[in-house]
């Protein structure tokens, strides 16, 4: 495997050499300043789930015009009615922004990610951008939950429509829903979910996108069985375990097709599991989905197209079978430039997470005339450096980096990176104005669960970060600037310390802050050179422990401790990304993580707001003073939307249960007729049989 290291010095985000002045005095933790006013946040309407949506039959059931004459009256598919489930999921127009919506038109996104192949249960990557959320349905879901009420925040019903706890609440029965299909006409049905779960999450072999353990369900006492074609059970060893209904939504419980994967995965075939993950390639069309849409189209390095699902089962109150827009684009160029064509009106969407965009798409938005619109939401992104605290062999370290991995152990150690971080200046170098804001790690400022004197902010000072170098045993013994690893460290005993330190060279934005580390890590006299690697090299390798540090953009745990909580610690031998058990299988961890692994056990066994808040600032101050991961800045993004687009909900946030691409519920977007564009490249067409080539009319 190629792997890109570069080394930098004097970066661009060091704007002057007086920015860097040596601080007169030692410096004490604190804690951090209060983030700056933001004005342009927009308040969502907050509701039930109630509210939302429903399970129940109508009347009578519609499609757009042109599938019932030419497909259902040609024989080549069925009557609406007999395609939907027993009882679909009902959207209420109540809730939606702009009413019940019109059937036509495109919306255009644009990714940075190209697709490995469509087997995401074997751990293939779609290209990311809203791809798998388009053609992706789990058991629960939780992206539009930043509209419900407070004391009524619950992972939404989807898969699974109903549910009910045991007495002792360590069985929990969930209810699927009944006579859904596959897009291609499959029955969807329990086999589908115990072959995810028993063949893809239970098999080590097999790491699903997203990185679904046992852990992520409770560990190895967890078992999940199914009672019928409609009814699984699952068995938890501890009572009454609520949270993780959010782990069986995106992305960790969400099937796949059994009945086309079932035949290629090892245990039922001769292949190996290279062979297995790798058996649908991008060029495969026409993949079966339970989602909204289906790929019908790949275009290597050009665009990727998705047409309705005629299967779909989820219709609005007055029976019109969703989605709404009969057709999605994904266009293959840069992240930036999702932004760029987004703003320009060439594409129609995008998260604007990139803050260097921030300042020229607001500038563009203000036109009258500009095609789209921003709106932003809380800071709820945010970069933080992990150290690789395991010193147990994860990764298979050489002996530098294995004397890395000790050093990262070391709390003076890790307190004089923090020290050498001017988190200032590296917003500030991000993007002037009030959108960055000082981020010491852990919850952020924008999620219910923040404690600000719960919260332990080592700041900038150069001098302090010298001396605490110098009481873990570093010094510059040979004088050229860059501090050296004692005597009897084995292996390199007295070479330079230099720090790998791993990044997603996908984002400007990543490759700025990194640029910025290094030289702020250089004035210490620490050398750190990059591992820079795309998006699908780049997780690898963070999974599998191949890392000095990680400078990596966080994922839902720290927005809303709701999501992903066994990602907060190391609660299982593979349940963080950044902390894992050696090839013997144990985690060695300090005593500040047996307790936040304490917290966060305690928090997910707690059915008590009141007792949670309280677990959650214990977990804070622990992660924050002890830094177990190291924050660096944080701030809020905004989603870009055209303004042709109706029903998109008000403060929708570009990040919190999960992308906006779930928050807005595409399904229920549409663009009236009157706006309605010629986009479609696929015009009247719907998937054709798997595999087959491109759509079908």
């Amino acid at each position: 495997m190629y792997r890109k290291l570069i080394a930098l010095g004097g970066a661009s985000l060091l704007l002057s050499a007086s920015a860097l002045a040596v601080h007169a005095e030692m410096v004490e933790p604190t804690v951090p300043p209060d983030p700056p006013k933001f004005t342009a946040q927009t308040e969502p309407v907050f509701v039930g789930i109630s509210d939302i949506m429903e399970y129940r039959a109508l009347d009578e059931y519609h499609e757009p015009e042109w599938v019932t004459e030419k497909f259902v009256e040609t024989g080549k598919l069925p009557p609406v009615a007999e395609r939907l489930p027993k009882e679909p999921l009902v959207f209420k127009a109540g809730n939606m922004p702009d009413g019940v919506g019109t059937y036509g038109d495109v919306m255009r996104h644009v990714i940075g990610g190209r697709p490995e192949g469509w087997n995401y249960i074997a751990g293939q990557s779609q290209g990311w951008g809203g791809i798998d959320i388009g053609m992706m349905e789990c058991l629960t879901r939780v992206g539009p939950l930043f509209t419900v009420k407070a004391d009524e925040v619950e992972p939404m019903p989807n898969l699974a429509k109903s549910w009910e706890w045991s007495e002792d609440g360590h069985q929990l029965t969930m209810h699927l829903i009944e006579g859904a299909k596959w897009s291609d006409g499959d029955p969807f049905d329990a086999e589908d979910v115990m072959f995810y779960w028993e063949d893809h999450v239970v098999d080590p072999n097999v790491s699903p996108l997203n990185g679904a353990t046992v852990d992520t369900f409770g560990g190895a006492g967890t078992k999940l069985e199914a009672l019928d074609d409609y009814t699984i059970r699952w068995t938890f060893e501890e009572a009454f375990p609520e949270q993780y209904l959010y782990q069986m939504a995106y992305g960790t419980f969400c099937p796949g097709p059994a009945h086309i994967l079932k035949p290629e995965h090892p245990k039922y075939s001769d292949n190996t599991y290279d062979q297995y993950k790798n058996a649908f390639p991008p060029e495969f069309m026409n993949w079966p989905v339970m989602g909204a849409w289906v790929p019908v189209e790949h275009r290597s390095d050009d665009i990727i197209v998705l047409r309705r699902n005629p299967y779909y089962w989820k219709v609005d109150e007055e029976g019109n079978q969703l989605p709404y827009l009969d057709e999605v684009h994904y266009k293959l160029s840069t992240w930036a430039d999702r932004d760029v064509q987004a703003v320009a009106g060439t594409g129609d969407f995008s998260n604007l997470e990139q803050p260097e965009n921030y300042v020229e798409a607001l500038r563009k938005a203000a036109n009258e005339d500009a095609p789209a619109r921003l709106a932003f939401g809380a800071r709820t992104i945010g970069y933080t450096v992990y150290p690789n605290l395991s010193a147990n062999g994860w990764g298979s370290p050489d002996a530098r980096g294995q004397a890395l991995r000790e050093l990262n152990r070391n709390l003076d150690f890790r307190k004089a990176v923090s020290h050498a971080l001017d988190r200032q200046r590296l917003g500030e170098a991000l993007v002037k104005g009030p959108f960055t804001a000082i981020y010491p790690g852990g919850l952020y400022s924008g999620t219910s669960f923040y404690d600000k004197e719960s919260t332990v902010y080592y700041p900038y000072s150069v001098e302090t970060a010298q001396a605490l170098l110098e009481k873990a045993g570093l010094t510059d013994t040979d004088g050229n600037g860059i501090v050296n690893f004692p005597d009897d460290t084995e292996g390199v005993a007295g070479e330079d310390v230099e720090v790998v330190m791993l990044i997603n060279g996908d984002y400007q934005t990543d490759r700025s802050l990194a640029e910025g580390i290094i030289a702020m890590m250089e004035r210490i006299g620490l050398r750190v050179v990059l591992d820079i690697q795309n998006s699908n090299t780049h997780d690898q390798l963070m999974q599998g422990g191949k890392f000095d540090w990680a400078l990596n953009r966080n994922s839902e745990e720290l927005a809303t401790a709701l999501k992903f909580t066994e990602r907060l610690a190391p609660v299982g031998p593979r349940s963080t990304w950044t902390r894992r058990a050696g090839s013997d299988g144990t985690l060695d961890l300090l005593p500040f993580e047996e307790e936040m692994v304490q917290a966060v056990n305690a928090f997910t066994a707690s059915t008590d707001n009141a007792e949670r808040l309280e677990l959650m600032k214990q977990y804070q101050k622990l992660y924050t003073e002890n830094l177990w991961g190291i924050g660096v800045t944080q701030y809020p993004g905004a989603l870009i939307i055209n303004k042709r687009f109706a029903n998109i909900p008000a403060g929708s946030p570009i990040f919190m249960f999960n992308w906006a691409e779930d928050n807005i519920i595409r399904e229920r977007v549409y663009v009236p007729e009157d706006k309605q564009q010629d986009y479609e490249l696929f015009a009247e067409t719907l998937p054709g049989e798997p595999g087959a080539d491109g759509p079908v009319n």
